[in-house]
């Protein structure tokens, strides 16, 4: 193009008005919020679960915007209640990623509802950050989920591993027929050879069941069971541990790490003595060694946590505050 005397040349013209174009939509964007989503099974079965979720992000988003958010922008929350309902997860999933434009997601208290809603955030190419435990979560891997709990692969070679150091190698496994506790009872059933473990005995239980003198009834009966594993999350273990205490059974007794919380040790009302799990270090915080690296954010939590809400924390809520983090 031919320049005109008296006139900037046309490019430069609109180099100037993009750069002034671009500083304005930079700042505009700088003061738009984050959008992060958490569905939460906030009631139901679950809620022991969930309950710390739903305090530690709320805290945690509170901290990051009182301290000007990340790059000047805040963080807003949306947060759903599925009850546990799978269905309601999957359709709070959907209104995340359609009307809320969220940018990452947070929940999945349990597997189930876990399951239920990894398909959406797939497709719409979202992170998905889960709280559930059970191995296929993340197993085949997938591009846009992940997951911080220990696996239950992992919690049933912790337990067979105490096991095998007590000499009790016959079991009894009392696993929830919930999504964790079925996958966790495969898990173990799978490892089980590699540890010599030998599973002699076999009962389930509900998420919603008030009573379990029956299944225990049954395993008293098998005169070889050394020990009972019982798989599974939510209210329903304790109410097993109840009644386990109920029935002064004293064959040993191990529970997973999804119930690993002080609630838990409440509503067992004294079955929870001697019980035995494998727990994150979030839960033997104060012991830990003064030069493990786990040490001060565990405890830097733990005191967070417990100053707002005037309760002690679970490892629920460090899962949630582990996946917020990353």
């Amino acid at each position: 193009m031919k320049k005109l005397s008296g006139h900037p040349e046309p490019h430069n013209v609109g180099a100037a008005s993009m750069t002034a174009a671009a500083s304005l939509f930079t700042a505009a964007s700088a003061q738009e919020p984050i959008k992060i989503g958490a569905v939460l099974s906030v009631t139901g079965p679950a809620s022991f679960l969930a309950r710390p979720q739903k305090r530690t992000i709320e805290m945690m988003v509170e901290q990051i915007n009182a301290s000007g958010g990340i790059n000047g922008r805040k963080i807003e929350l949306f947060l759903y209640d599925d009850g546990g309902d799978a269905n309601s997860a999957r359709t709070f999933a959907s209104r995340l990623i359609d009307q809320d434009k969220v940018v990452a997601m947070i929940g999945g208290s349990t597997t189930g509802t876990t399951m239920s809603v990894l398909p959406v955030f797939e497709e719409a190419e979202v992170p998905f950050m889960s709280m559930a435990g059970a191995l296929q979560v993340v197993k085949p891997v997938k591009k846009w989920v992940f997951k911080t709990p220990h696996t239950d692969t992992m919690a049933c070679e912790k337990i067979f591993t105490d096991l095998v150091s007590r000499k009790l190698l016959n079991i009894a496994l009392v696993s929830g027929t919930d999504g964790f506790g079925k996958s966790m009872r495969d898990q173990c059933v799978a490892v089980a050879p590699k540890y010599n473990i030998k599973i002699v005995h076999e009962e389930s239980f509900g998420p919603r069941d008030s009573d379990m003198t029956t299944q225990l009834t049954n395993v008293r009966r098998k005169s070889e069971v050394q020990a009972i594993v019982a798989p599974g999350i939510g209210q329903a273990p304790a109410i097993l541990a109840r009644n386990y205490k109920q029935m002064d059974l004293k064959t040993p007794m191990y529970v997973s790490h999804g119930v690993a919380s002080k609630e838990f040790i409440q509503l067992a009302e004294g079955g929870a003595e001697n019980a035995r799990l494998p727990v994150s270090a979030l839960l033997v915080g104060d012991k830990l060694a003064q030069n493990d690296p786990q040490r001060a954010p565990v405890l830097a939590y733990i005191k967070a946590y417990e100053a707002k809400h005037n309760q002690p924390v679970s490892g629920f809520g460090g899962f949630m505050h582990d996946g917020f983090i990353l």
